[in-house]
């Protein structure tokens, strides 16, 4: 007995369709500065997971959590008309 295999995967492996679109490469660098707060900030609490928490720690996830929240501050007072539309 063979088994039945899709072969979906192969075909949709190569659209057109999968790539991103200018429009949606404008809208990740427009976001950039708050994905790469995102990231400092998850890095400082991944830090401290493997060990207590020293004073030095909390200060550089405090830090970090307000630099995430004013990336995040600036990103939503952006004008939404400076922001390009992203097609779902």
């Amino acid at each position: 007995m063979s088994p039945i295999v899709t072969v979906q995967d192969a075909v949709t492996a190569f659209a057109d369709w999968i790539e991103p679109t200018d429009t949606e490469l404008d809208a990740i660098e427009q976001e950039m500065p708050a994905i790469l707060a995102d990231v400092d900030l998850l890095d400082a609490q991944i830090i401290t997971l493997d060990r207590t928490p020293t004073e030095l720690d909390a200060r550089r996830v405090r830090r970090a959590r307000n630099r995430a929240l004013a990336a995040r501050r600036d990103l939503a007072n952006t004008s939404a008309s400076v922001l390009p539309e992203v097609g779902a």
